[in-house]
Formats: structure tokens, C-alpha cells, sequence
């Protein structure tokens, strides 16, 4: 299996670099906030969009090996700290306790606490940006904010009505989760000095790799043997319909989709509606059903790299997106 160590060698100075960067960028006054800060930057995860920022300014750079440099590392901060703060916030209205195998933030400080965190992070970031007077890259990447929003709004409603339609799953993933990861893809072309061809084409590319990312992780967390470093099942004990059990539930009659709307809502007290959710999803090929809907976008994703010549930074993006098919955390 491909492994992201392998993708990210082509821009692992790069990454180094932006790493640093933020090291440098962000800090806070008061035992009690750096600590928090500290935590929540010390696991930053598997830093996909950092890694497609500095991918994706390597290979629109004007020559071949050009250093991404520091607009590279500030597009790829603002992608990222927008991400973190967006799961803190998430934990919160999940009421998670857990976030890649460790205590959340939210269960470690208090949900409270936890929400002002997220908010000093956000708040830095802008500053930041706009202080470097790349206003460019501001205006670009902080514009998928209120996406992340309208996605959360829309998921939190269909969870509390427990309806779920195909074309509103894709609009939530595509809020909550591709819209940033083609923004990742677009903003490092644009650090770079692309056209904006170039740049409207690795966005479209992005969003392609994101949607099939989503779906990979709803498809996680019906496999207990995946090391997401969340329990498993979490968004059907949530109420959340996503695509394993929207494909199988698209093929039932109404009385079938109201007994499932019904036992949805148990799920959180009651194991017995727990089980049964899961063996439909897996014996009513939920699970395939999804895989397939999953690999057509990454089928868009890697037809849209077509456009740009041979390099080590397109093969990695390739890689990348085998990686993103396969991986199981």
C-alpha cells in the first residue's frame, strides 16, 4: 500500500518548512491558552492539505524543483488552522471525546473552553494572512469558511430530522470537506504564479479528491478494524446518515426507510437498533455500494491531472489518490 511518507518525499523539505513556519506563527500569552494551542497543534493529523498546498505549488512552479517558499507555507497554514479549528468546533457539537486516539480538546478543557480555542486559532490565522499582505491567498482561502458552516448547519439539521436524500449528502461533504481540499489544491497553484486555468483546474481537482475522501471516512466507520482514532459506528450513535446507509436505504420501499429513520433514532441508547443499522448496511452491500460511489470520484480526480505534464509532484498527487481509496485511518 502506498503510504503518505512515500507521497510527501517529493516536498519533504517543503513541509519541513511550513511546519517551522508555523512553530514561529503561532503562539499565545497565558500558561492556560499555550498549553491548549500546543495540544491542539501537536497532532495535527495526516496534514493532507498541507501536503496538497506544497504538491500542487511544486508542480505549477515555473521550473522544475523551484523552492514553493513562503507564500506556499502561508497558504498551507491557512488551509490548515482553518481545519483545526473546525474539528474542535466539531468535537464540541458532537460531544466527542475522543480526536485521532487522544482526548479531545472538548474533554480535556471543557467544551467552553474548547469553542474560545478554536476561535483564537481562526482569529490568528486571519491576522496572520492578512498581515502579510497577500491578500490574494487571504481572500481565497478564508472564503471556504462559511462553506464549512452551511455544511455543518445542513448535516446537524438532517440529523436531528433523521432524512437524508443523495444530492444532500453530496452538498454537506462537499461544505464540510472538499470545498477546503480544493481550495488546498487551488491556493498552492496560485502561491506558485499559475494561470487561473491552472488554478480553476487543481480546485476542481481537489474537490474531486475531497468528496472521495469523505466517503472514505464514512465508509471507515463501519469497519472495526479501521484505525480512524474515533469509536466506531459514531455517526449512526449521532443520527447521521451518511453513504453506506443512504445507498442501501435509496433501494428500500417507505415503510422499509421509516422503520431505519426509526431505529436511527435509538441508536444512541439502545444497542439492539445499533445492530440492526449495521448488519443491513453490511449485508445489503452498503459498504461496496459506497466503495464504488467513492473510486468514480477518484476516477475525476485523477483525469484532471492529465492536464498537467509528467513530474514527481503529479505522481505523488496520483499516489495520493490510491491513497486516499485504500487507506483505513
Amino acid at each position: 500500500m502506498i503510504t503518505l511518507d512515500t507521497i510527501r518525499k517529493p516536498v519533504a523539505a517543503d513541509l519541513e518548512a511550513f511546519d517551522e513556519f508555523v512553530d514561529r506563527q503561532f503562539t499565545a500569552e497565558g500558561e492556560l491558552l499555550s498549553g491548549m494551542l500546543r495540544y491542539a497543534l501537536s497532532s495535527r493529523g495526516k496534514g493532507v492539505r498541507p501536503l496538497l498546498v506544497m504538491l500542487s505549488a511544486a508542480m505549477n512552479a515555473p521550473s522544475r524543483g523551484a523552492t514553493t517558499g513562503r507564500r506556499a507555507c502561508l497558504a498551507a497554514m491557512l488551509v490548515e488552522m482553518i481545519h483545526i479549528a473546525s474539528l474542535i468546533h466539531d468535537d464540541v457539537i458532537d460531544e466527542s471525546d475522543t480526536r485521532r486516539g487522544r482526548p479531545s480538546v472538548n474533554a480535556r478543557w471543557q467544551s467552553h473552553k474548547a469553542v474560545i480555542l478554536g476561535d483564537y486559532i481562526l482569529a490568528r490565522n486571519m491576522n496572520i494572512g492578512l498581515r502579510s499582505g497577500q491578500f490574494d491567498l487571504v481572500t481565497h482561502v478564508c472564503g471556504s469558511m462559511a462553506a464549512l458552516c452551511e455544511g455543518e448547519v445542513l448535516q446537524s439539521d438532517c440529523a436531528e430530522r433523521h432524512a437524508m436524500t443523495r444530492r444532500t449528502y453530496l452538498d454537506i461533504i462537499f461544505k464540510k470537506t472538499a470545498s477546503l481540499i480544493g481550495v488546498s489544491a487551488s491556493a498552492g497553484a496560485m502561491a506558485a504564479g499559475a494561470p487561473n486555468e491552472k488554478v480553476a483546474l487543481m480546485q476542481r481537482f481537489g474537490e474531486a479528491l475531497g468528496m472521495a475522501f469523505q466517503m472514505q471516512d464514512d465508509i471507515l466507520d463501519y469497519k472495526p478494524s479501521a484505525r480512524t482514532g474515533k469509536p466506531v459506528y459514531n455517526d449512526l450513535r449521532e443520527g447521521k446518515i451518511t453513504l453506506p446507509l443512504l445507498c442501501v436505504m435509496e433501494r428500500m420501499d417507505e415503510s422499509r426507510q421509516a422503520e431505519v429513520a426509526g431505529r436511527l433514532k435509538r441508536c444512541r441508547e439502545d444497542a439492539s437498533s445499533l445492530e440492526y443499522l449495521q448488519r443491513i448496511v453490511e449485508n445489503e452491500d452498503g459498504i461496496s455500494l459506497a466503495t464504488s460511489v467513492m473510486r468514480s470520484y477518484l476516477s475525476q480526480a485523477i483525469e484532471l491531472l492529465t492536464g498537467f505534464e509528467p513530474s514527481e509532484y503529479r505522481s505523488a498527487l496520483i499516489d495520493l489518490c490510491a491513497y486516499v481509496g485504500e487507506r483505513d485511518q
